[in-house]
């Protein structure tokens, strides 16, 4: 116990729980928890926008496998972390979002104070899974705990701390949060071993596997390669098993061959998925074997697809467990030509979906090394490019706001992801609607003074969007833009600025981006030179 402000036990309790990184903005009603966030071991990264907050912390998360934290002040910047926040509860991300509140003795009707919002807490709390307003200072060490609990006990999901503007400054004898061990969540024994019994008498097993297996890529692995089975992940999921795999079918799940690929299997495996069309979109899949399930989230394991055998678990666990069961052996029972031949079509498939980004897709693969992360927003490139055609080899090598769909995500997101992994090489692809939501951020990340390669696509609008209504044979309308000199423009903002020319000229400058003293705008002209 000591005597300690609300804004010095909110601080504590943080770092408390590991948190070595937070992305904010200071205003009038957080600058005491600034006052002991510049005396702690806390690192503060400064966005531009309290949008790009969220999307940074929800990288940080994906790239660090640990919560990212949000701090912003009350009002308009709380409202402003919505979408981003929305795309973390999407995907199944940690965020935490750290914001002051009206003071405790706020009138319910208001009264006009500054940043005041309707129920500032009540609008979050639509959008996360949890949304807390404390009302003491005694209450925050145990506050914080809570919202680490829900971040990541069970599926992951983001949480909103409120704390009242009143309550960050008074002072009580307190303790501050401590971390909780979260238990393992286990199927029942019978159930996996019904599980095992069916992928041990399959003649064509496959796994699917989504972002809930992001940290038992080992385990699918093994499995995988126990079983002799073909794997197809999500776009969450890319990266889990390495995509040079003999087994791997990428990430191509939405493809028509990938469709007919699990309509073949005798049994499929899902993992950490929940088969939903933002993936399919061909979907729902006609399965005329056994469905598996792992999924750690109760409710979500009969979504979209009822499965024969559900194991509500851990994927680690569960997947350990089977790979012990099914005992000894090599190469399962499925021949290495029926493999080979759906790798192959798939992979075609897939090439002729991105063909007018084969060459810029190259010129990047060309350039990345194994452990590299790729950020990218809901763009063409990005969705039909990158996504079955980039080789990517390790789990959360592709953070993509995939079940959100928002525009804006890829660049904060890689300002997150490479404050999270210095040592590795991490770039964003974005198009050049989208990286105007966020632009501001290229500021922060030449502050921050990150080796970070942005790739701007420049289709000059909204490209999909323009395709969409002109199939339904409407006159396009808002979706046609002037091209900006983004390499200009991110010269302005502190950044080095390259007009790329060639694919072998986009080569050529990322490895001098991936080396440089800060961020670097590559701007490419789609399916073309600048």
């Amino acid at each position: 116990m000591a005597v300690m402000t609300g804004g010095e036990v909110l601080t504590r309790s943080l770092a408390a729980h590991g948190t070595d990184v937070v992305f904010g903005i200071p205003g009038n009603h957080n600058l005491s928890i600034y006052a002991h966030l510049a005396s702690s071991n806390i690192r503060h990264v400064l966005s531009r926008h309290e949008q790009g907050c969220g999307y940074a912390a929800d990288g940080y998360a994906r790239s660090s496998g640990r919560p990212g934290v949000a701090l912003v002040t009350a009002g308009p910047a709380v409202l402003n972390t919505l979408a981003a926040l929305g795309q973390a509860y999407s995907d199944s991300i940690p965020v935490l979002l750290v914001s002051p509140g009206m003071p405790l003795r706020h009138p319910y009707r208001g009264n006009g104070h500054l940043h005041e919002t309707k129920d500032q807490h009540a609008a979050v709390d639509a959008v996360v899974a949890a949304s807390y307003r404390v009302t003491s200072v005694a209450e925050i060490g145990a506050a914080v705990t809570q919202a680490f609990v829900d971040m990541l006990a069970g599926r992951p999901r983001p949480v909103h701390l409120e704390v009242p503007i009143d309550v960050l400054d008074e002072s009580t004898d307190t303790e501050i949060g401590s971390p909780v061990a979260l238990p393992h969540v286990t199927a029942p024994a019978d159930q996996l071993d019904r599980a095992a019994v069916a992928l041990d008498e399959s003649v064509r097993p496959g796994l699917v596997v989504g972002g809930g297996a992001r940290f038992a890529a080992a385990e699918v692995c093994q499995l995988a390669e126990r079983l002799g089975a073909g794997v197809v992940t999500t776009t969450n999921g890319k990266g889990i098993l390495p995509e040079d795999h003999p087994l791997a079918l990428g990430a191509g799940a939405h493809l028509p061959a990938v469709a007919e690929w699990a309509r073949t299997r005798d049994v499929i495996l899902a993992v950490g998925t929940d088969l939903g069309s933002s993936d399919l979109w061909n979907g729902p899949w006609q399965l005329d074997g056994t469905l598996v399930r792992i999924d750690i989230d109760p409710r979500q394991v009969g979504v979209n697809a009822r499965p024969e055998i559900a194991l509500v678990s851990d994927a680690t666990h569960a997947l350990r467990s089977l790979r012990r069961q099914l005992g000894p052996g090599g190469v399962g029972p499925l021949d290495s030509g029926d493999t080979t031949a759906w790798v192959s079509r798939v992979r075609d498939e897939a090439d002729a979906e991105g063909a007018l980004w084969r060459e810029e897709v190259k010129a990047i693969a060309d350039v990345l090394e194994r452990d590299a992360v790729v950020t990218g927003d809901s763009a063409a490139v990005c969705y039909y490019g990158l996504r079955a055609n980039l080789p990517l080899h390790v789990a959360g090598a592709f953070l993509y706001p995939t079940g959100y769909g928002t525009l804006g995500y890829g660049l904060p997101a890689a300002i997150g992801a490479k404050v999270a992994a210095p040592e590795r090489q991490v770039m964003a692809v974005l198009g050049d609607g989208g990286v105007m939501f966020t632009l501001p951020e290229l500021a922060s990340a030449a502050s921050e003074g990150l080796a970070l390669p942005i790739v701007v696509v420049d289709n000059h609008g909204y490209g999909q969007i323009r395709r969409n209504m002109e199939l339904r044979g409407y006159s396009p309308l808002g979706v046609d833009l002037p091209s900006p000199d983004f390499a200009a423009v991110g010269r302005a903002l502190g950044c080095h600025g390259v007009e790329i020319e060639t694919p072998e000229h986009l080569s050529e400058q990322l490895v001098k981006a991936f080396a440089a003293d800060r961020p670097t705008v590559l701007h490419v002209m789609e399916g073309g030179t600048t």
